[in-house]
């Protein structure tokens, strides 16, 4: 987890007991995966050379010190990007939002690249690349928002609701090769009400703030992974759902998404980090709830450790920009 102490930032990895051991000499996870991804050496390693005097998490998280489990001193460095339509249940909730566009007994968009996952998404070993997978663009490092931050809705969108995902974080090594640090919780807030009126909206309705953490998981991602999300108003639950993740509940490998991410050269620029979402799996928006201002997405799963909690605030004024002539 990153922390920031006034002007001062620092590093602690959980030790499971409810408090972490501080890294030390270390600033950021971004400047401990590069040393790690350009000298060749297991990020393992680096942390156990650099594990210093245990610290209590709670006074931390109390006293608003939490940061995002990654992030680049250059934001417009840091790439945040995604796919759909790798669990079932994301299916589903996508063929819902378009079949009214379809006529009866066709399959619509979603569902065709949903199957073609399903057929081709888990390539062989003999093989590189399986199905290709649905790809979007979030925005850069600026569109990240801590744990415990609000997400703010823009007054010009017609929707705002929670996606409960899980990420994986990428560095890109001084010789281009992408690097994955690890594994966070995602809350990846979407206008799904935008995106429902026609499916080439979808590109405009992924351009909204989202959040990560608190905790960065290192090492492999478990491959059955159970959580919940739920959404709170005035300190009551209104609405939650189980979710399943991890490669045993996806119709896409892992290294799939990630070798077709990466295939693209503009992609592995070196010192670049990559927050690439791997797909919902439950929306409150699919039950008919629409969050309003104030309401606060909480995300849970034990794999990851505490929550992810964020309220949302919905802008009360577009801000439009004319451009001008030079």
């Amino acid at each position: 987890m990153q922390f920031q102490d006034g002007d001062a930032r620092f590093v602690g990895a959980v030790a499971g007991d409810g408090r972490l051991r501080r890294l030390r000499g270390v600033e950021s996870v971004f400047a401990m995966a590069r040393e790690a991804a350009d000298g060749g050496a297991a990020l393992a390693d680096v942390v156990a050379r650099a594990a210093g005097e245990a610290i209590e998490e709670e006074p931390l998280f109390a006293q608003g010190k939490v940061l995002s489990p990654v992030d680049h001193p250059e934001p417009a460095r840091m790439m945040v990007s995604g796919t759909g339509l790798t669990h079932l249940g994301s299916a589903q909730s996508r063929d819902q939002m378009h079949a009214d566009d379809q006529e009866a007994g066709t399959l619509t968009d979603s569902m065709r690249m949903f199957r073609l996952g399903l057929e081709g998404g888990k390539p062989s070993p003999c093989e590189f690349f399986g199905a290709q997978p649905e790809w979007f663009y979030k925005g850069d490092g600026g569109c990240v928002v801590p744990p415990g931050a609000d997400i703010a809705r823009p007054a010009f969108a017609e929707g705002g609701g929670e996606e409960a995902e899980i990420a994986g974080v990428y560095i890109i090594d001084r010789s281009g090769m992408p690097h994955r640090i690890g594994f966070v919780l995602g809350n990846e807030f979407s206008d799904h009400v935008m995106e429902k009126q026609n499916y080439l909206w979808l590109a405009h309705s992924k351009l909204r703030q989202c959040a990560i953490g608190p905790e960065l998981l290192a090492g492999d991602l478990p491959r059955n992974i159970q959580g919940r999300s739920s959404i709170r108003r005035d300190g009551r639950t209104i609405w939650q759902k189980p979710f399943l993740s991890g490669e045993d509940n996806m119709c896409h490998s892992i290294a799939n998404l990630e070798r077709h991410h990466f295939k693209y050269a503009g992609f592995c620029r070196p010192g670049d980090i990559h927050l690439h979402f791997f797909g919902a799996a439950a929306l409150s928006f699919s039950d008919d709830v629409q969050a309003v201002d104030g309401d606060e997405f909480v995300i849970e799963c034990p794999v990851f450790g505490r929550p992810l909690v964020n309220r949302l605030r919905i802008a009360k004024a577009v801000r439009g920009r004319d451009v001008g002539v030079l």
